[in-house]
């Protein structure tokens, strides 16, 4: 009679050996991905600090002693800090004046496209009227249109309105539409919005406006946010406007400021290079601080706004 033999403890059965397969299958997949991740993290680290140079340069030179500034080789780190650049910069440029008029510049029309803007893109996601796809087909084509071709008109119109050397010229024309991009921009996230809180809010008896005002811009601000920050970082840089239609020197911004010093003709006192990396980088600090305070509402309105076409 033959006895049963025993399995051979030395043998792994099939269930087992697979087991171990897809364990190493996924250890080799889990550090494949980590080497990925820290190979992608040092490309954006490297990106990051080469977009930095200039800025670092900036803070640098402001720093540093005027005859320091192009000594070679150059040295990042000043030695020793000389912080009188930034009082004998300010002192020497009506920095104050042309920051007040940049603010009331920026206030003016971040209302007035924030306002237009929105209420033109609700029209044309919410609303139901005849030529609809017609009209926000023709609103889109604007953008097609250079900003020199119609400099010459907008400007006679501003001269016969008597409205030249003065922020009107620059503010007024956001109370009308506010811009084709941002209006195509507020339309896209509108229409994310589903139509049934209209339906809701009509049967309640909410007009339109009433939509528009408690259901759609409270559900909007991450959009809304990326106007603003758009908007402002687009008037506080601006150089073209505010040359073409500001004359004298107590109505010029900052970015006509700046580029005068730079100059040195409107400025009889002695300025150097370090003063005017001192001014200048006091004119980025106001948009770099924006961008930081809202840049999770700048990335959440971007990338919503192209989910639905």
């Amino acid at each position: 009679m033959q006895m049963p033999t025993k399995p051979q403890t030395g043998m792994m059965s099939r269930p087992t050996v697979a087991r171990n397969s897809t364990f190493q299958w996924w250890q080799r997949r889990r550090t494949r991905n980590v080497w990925l991740k820290l190979i992608i993290y040092a490309l954006l680290l490297g990106l990051g600090l080469l977009f930095m140079i200039p800025f670092l340069f900036m803070l640098s030179s402001s720093l540093k002693d005027p005859q320091e500034v192009w000594r070679v080789p150059p040295s990042w780190v000043p030695n020793p800090v000389f912080w009188q650049n930034y009082p004998y910069a300010l002192a020497q440029m009506p920095f104050l004046g042309y920051f007040r008029n940049t603010a009331l510049l920026v206030a003016g029309v971040e209302i007035g496209r924030l306002l237009t803007a929105s209420m033109t893109a609700f029209a044309f996601a919410r609303l139901r009227f005849r030529w609809r796809g017609p009209l926000f087909i023709l609103v889109l084509s604007t953008m097609m249109i250079p900003f020199q071709v119609t400099l010459i008109p907008q400007y006679l119109i501003f001269k016969n309105l008597q409205w030249l050397n003065s922020l009107k010229p620059l503010i007024v024309p956001a109370f009308f539409g506010g811009g084709a991009f941002y209006v195509f921009l507020l339309r896209q996230f509108f229409m994310t919005i589903p139509l049934d809180y209209d339906d809701a809010a009509r049967i309640d008896g909410a007009s339109y406006f009433d939509i528009f005002l408690r259901i759609i811009l409270p559900l909007s601000m991450p959009v809304l946010g990326t106007v603003a920050i758009f908007t402002f970082m687009e008037q506080w840089n601006d150089l073209l406007g505010p040359l073409i239609y500001l004359n004298t020197a107590d109505k010029q911004t900052l970015s006509i400021g700046i580029a005068m010093w730079s100059k040195g003709g409107a400025y009889p006192a002695v300025h150097f290079f370090s003063h005017t990396m001192a001014i200048a980088l006091l004119m980025s600090l106001p948009p770099v601080i924006i961008f930081f305070l809202f840049q999770r509402h700048f990335i959440q309105g971007v990338v919503i706004s192209g989910v639905k076409g």
